[in-house]
C-alpha cells in the first residue's frame, strides 16, 4: 500500500478498555483495539459479537460506560457532527442513500458543514475521478442505481468529509458475490489512492482478509484474537468463534 508507513508507531484511533451497555446488555466489555495511520484494519466476528458497536462507540452513537476512545493521542468526546469535522467519517451498513436526490447531490450531502466552495468542488472532483461511474451518472437519481453502485455512492459520500479515518460498517452486506469483489476493490483503491486509514467491520471473512493489514476477531464483546491476515488463516480461531467454542476471553 502507498500510505505513509507509520504502521509500527502509535495508534491514530483506538479504543482503550471501552465498555458499552444497552441497559442490562453489555455489548462491549473492556475492549481495546485501534488503527495506525495508513492501515486498513478489519473487525470480524459472529452476529452479536459487538463489531458494529465498535464503530458506533467511536462516533458517539453508542452508550460508552467505561474506558475511552482516543483520537490522535487525546480522548475523543464530541457530538457526531463534530467528530466528522475532526477527520473521522462513518459509512453505516445498508447503503443509506437519498434516493430522491441525484448522485451529485448525495455526494454534496457528505460535506454540508463545509463553507469553502472551492474545497467542496475539489473533494467532489476527487471522488468523481476515483469512481468514474458516479461521474457518468452524477445527474441521475440515486434510486436508479444498482445495489453495488449505491454502495459506491455511500463510500463516496463518506469521502466527501475529507476524512483521515474512514469507518465502514458491513459494506458488502446484501450484495451479490461479483459486486462484493468490486466493493473490496474500491476499499483497496481508497487506501492506495487517497492514503485514507480505514477500519472496516465485515462478515465476508475471505474477501476482507485479502485487503487488510491487520484484523481483530471479536466474540461476546471481547477481542479474542488480533494479528495479520496470515496469523488468522493459520489458526482455527474463526472456526472456533463461529461454532461457539470460544468463551469470549482472549
Amino acid at each position: 500500500m502507498n500510505a505513509p508507513d507509520d504502521r509500527n508507531g502509535a495508534m491514530l484511533l483506538e479504543l482503550v478498555d471501552v465498555s458499552v451497555s444497552y441497559g442490562p446488555v453489555r455489548a462491549l466489555n473492556e475492549i481495546s483495539l485501534g488503527v495506525r495511520k495508513g492501515e486498513v484494519v478489519a473487525v470480524m466476528g459472529p452476529n452479536g459479537a459487538g463489531k458494529s458497536t465498535v464503530l458506533k462507540a467511536v462516533m458517539g452513537l453508542a452508550p460508552v460506560v467505561g474506558g475511552a476512545v482516543i483520537w490522535r493521542g487525546r480522548p475523543l468526546a464530541a457530538a457526531t457532527h463534530e467528530i466528522v469535522k475532526q477527520g473521522i467519517a462513518f459509512v453505516p451498513q445498508g447503503r443509506r442513500v437519498f434516493t430522491h436526490l441525484t448522485i451529485q447531490e448525495n455526494l454534496e450531502m457528505g460535506c454540508l458543514y463545509l463553507n469553502d466552495h472551492a474545497e467542496k468542488q475539489r473533494r467532489l472532483q476527487t471522488v468523481l475521478d476515483l469512481f468514474p461511474v458516479l461521474h457518468q451518472k452524477r445527474r441521475d437519481l440515486a434510486s436508479q442505481m444498482s445495489g453495488g453502485q449505491q454502495q459506491m455512492l455511500a463510500l463516496g459520500r463518506g469521502l466527501m468529509a475529507g476524512p483521515d479515518v474512514l469507518l465502514l460498517d458491513e459494506p458488502t452486506l446484501g450484495l451479490a458475490p461479483i459486486v462484493v469483489k468490486e466493493v473490496f476493490a474500491n476499499v483497496a483503491k481508497i487506501s492506495h489512492t487517497l492514503e485514507t486509514t480505514i477500519m472496516v467491520v465485515e462478515h465476508n471473512i475471505k474477501g476482507v482478509l485479502d485487503i487488510v493489514d491487520r484484523a481483530y476477531v471479536l466474540n461476546m464483546g471481547r477481542v479474542v484474537h488480533d494479528g495479520t491476515p496470515d496469523s488468522i488463516r493459520e489458526t482455527d480461531i474463526l472456526t472456533r468463534v463461529f461454532l461457539g467454542k470460544v468463551d469470549g476471553e482472549p
